[in-house]
Protein backbone atom coordinates (compact mmCIF):
# COMPACT_ATOMS: atom_id res chain seq x y z
CA UNK A 1 0.00 0.00 0.00
CA UNK A 2 1.43 3.79 -1.16
CA UNK A 3 2.44 5.78 1.96
CA UNK A 4 0.22 8.93 2.08
CA UNK A 5 2.15 12.25 0.75
CA UNK A 6 2.93 14.66 3.94
CA UNK A 7 0.71 18.01 4.13
CA UNK A 8 3.56 20.14 3.01
CA UNK A 9 3.74 18.44 -0.32
CA UNK A 10 0.46 17.79 -0.94
CA UNK A 11 0.04 21.60 -0.23
CA UNK A 12 2.99 21.84 -2.52
CA UNK A 13 1.48 19.95 -5.54
CA UNK A 14 -2.44 21.77 -5.07
CA UNK A 15 -0.01 24.95 -5.66
CA UNK A 16 1.41 23.16 -9.16
CA UNK A 17 -2.39 22.47 -10.42
CA UNK A 18 -2.71 26.35 -11.28
CA UNK A 19 0.62 26.48 -12.43
CA UNK A 20 2.51 28.49 -9.45
CA UNK A 21 6.03 28.98 -9.33
CA UNK A 22 9.27 28.56 -7.71
CA UNK A 23 7.57 26.03 -5.28
CA UNK A 24 9.58 25.39 -2.44
CA UNK A 25 9.52 23.65 0.93
CA UNK A 26 11.12 24.93 3.79
CA UNK A 27 12.03 22.72 6.68
CA UNK A 28 11.48 24.94 9.80
CA UNK A 29 11.42 22.09 12.96
CA UNK A 30 15.12 22.69 14.04
CA UNK A 31 14.93 26.42 13.59
CA UNK A 32 11.41 27.45 15.36
CA UNK A 33 8.50 25.48 17.08
CA UNK A 34 6.41 28.05 15.43
CA UNK A 35 5.58 25.93 13.08
CA UNK A 36 7.17 22.69 10.86
CA UNK A 37 7.28 23.47 7.67
CA UNK A 38 6.84 26.84 5.19
CA UNK A 39 5.28 25.81 1.25
CA UNK A 40 6.22 29.11 -0.28
CA UNK A 41 5.08 30.01 -4.58
CA UNK A 42 4.65 32.52 -6.25
CA UNK A 43 1.91 33.51 -8.69
CA UNK A 44 2.17 36.13 -11.97
CA UNK A 45 -0.88 37.88 -11.38
CA UNK A 46 -3.81 38.67 -8.68
CA UNK A 47 -5.90 36.71 -10.09
CA UNK A 48 -3.36 33.91 -10.03
CA UNK A 49 -2.49 34.18 -6.57
CA UNK A 50 -6.27 33.77 -5.62
CA UNK A 51 -6.42 30.60 -7.84
CA UNK A 52 -3.32 29.04 -5.94
CA UNK A 53 -4.85 29.88 -2.96
CA UNK A 54 -8.21 28.57 -3.66
CA UNK A 55 -7.22 26.10 -4.93
CA UNK A 56 -5.32 24.48 -1.82
CA UNK A 57 -7.98 25.15 0.03
CA UNK A 58 -10.50 23.04 -1.84
CA UNK A 59 -7.93 20.34 -2.14
CA UNK A 60 -7.03 20.39 1.29
CA UNK A 61 -11.24 20.47 2.42
CA UNK A 62 -11.07 17.22 -0.09
CA UNK A 63 -8.98 15.46 2.51
CA UNK A 64 -10.42 17.07 5.87
CA UNK A 65 -8.08 19.57 6.63
CA UNK A 66 -8.88 23.35 6.94
CA UNK A 67 -6.75 26.55 7.48
CA UNK A 68 -6.76 27.96 10.74
CA UNK A 69 -6.22 31.12 9.51
CA UNK A 70 -5.76 33.09 6.36
CA UNK A 71 -5.02 36.50 5.35
CA UNK A 72 -4.67 38.30 2.54
CA UNK A 73 -7.67 37.66 0.79
CA UNK A 74 -8.30 41.52 0.18
CA UNK A 75 -5.14 42.42 -1.58
CA UNK A 76 -3.73 39.36 -3.31
CA UNK A 77 0.04 40.46 -2.64
CA UNK A 78 0.49 37.90 -0.28
CA UNK A 79 -1.92 35.28 0.76
CA UNK A 80 -1.08 33.20 4.25
CA UNK A 81 -2.89 29.98 4.95
CA UNK A 82 -1.76 28.57 8.41
CA UNK A 83 -2.86 24.76 8.67
CA UNK A 84 -0.55 24.72 11.97
CA UNK A 85 1.65 22.24 11.08
CA UNK A 86 2.36 23.41 7.66
CA UNK A 87 2.36 27.60 6.57
CA UNK A 88 1.52 28.62 3.04
CA UNK A 89 2.78 31.47 1.87
CA UNK A 90 1.12 32.41 -1.78
CA UNK A 91 2.90 35.43 -3.04
CA UNK A 92 2.65 37.52 -6.35
CA UNK A 93 6.15 37.58 -7.49
CA UNK A 94 7.09 41.11 -6.91
CA UNK A 95 5.91 40.38 -3.24
CA UNK A 96 7.95 37.64 -2.94
CA UNK A 97 10.95 39.10 -3.91
CA UNK A 98 10.80 42.37 -1.90
CA UNK A 99 10.09 40.01 1.31
CA UNK A 100 12.95 37.55 0.96
CA UNK A 101 11.43 34.67 3.05
CA UNK A 102 14.12 32.30 1.77
CA UNK A 103 16.94 34.52 3.02
CA UNK A 104 15.03 35.16 6.33
CA UNK A 105 15.13 31.56 6.85
CA UNK A 106 18.27 31.12 5.63
CA UNK A 107 19.32 28.32 7.84
CA UNK A 108 16.33 26.05 6.73
CA UNK A 109 16.47 23.23 4.79
CA UNK A 110 14.97 24.00 1.42
CA UNK A 111 13.51 21.37 -1.20
CA UNK A 112 12.31 22.80 -4.39
CA UNK A 113 9.07 21.25 -5.89
CA UNK A 114 8.65 20.74 -9.86
CA UNK A 115 5.26 19.86 -11.99
CA UNK A 116 6.71 16.00 -12.95
CA UNK A 117 3.71 16.09 -15.38
CA UNK A 118 3.76 18.85 -17.87
CA UNK A 119 -0.35 20.55 -18.67
CA UNK A 120 -1.27 21.62 -21.63
CA UNK A 121 -4.45 23.10 -22.74
CA UNK A 122 -4.61 21.00 -25.63
CA UNK A 123 -4.15 18.11 -23.38
CA UNK A 124 -1.56 15.11 -24.63
CA UNK A 125 -1.05 14.54 -27.64
CA UNK A 126 -3.06 12.20 -29.97
CA UNK A 127 -1.24 9.63 -32.39
CA UNK A 128 -2.72 9.79 -35.65
CA UNK A 129 -2.68 6.38 -37.56
CA UNK A 130 -1.24 6.28 -41.11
Amino acid sequence: MAQAKPLQRQIADLALTKKARDVSILDLRQLTTMTDYFVLCSGDSETQVRAIADAIIQGMQDHGERPWHTEGFQNLHWVLLDYVDVVVHVFHKDARAFYGLEKLWGDAKVQKVVDRQPRTAAGPRKQIAK
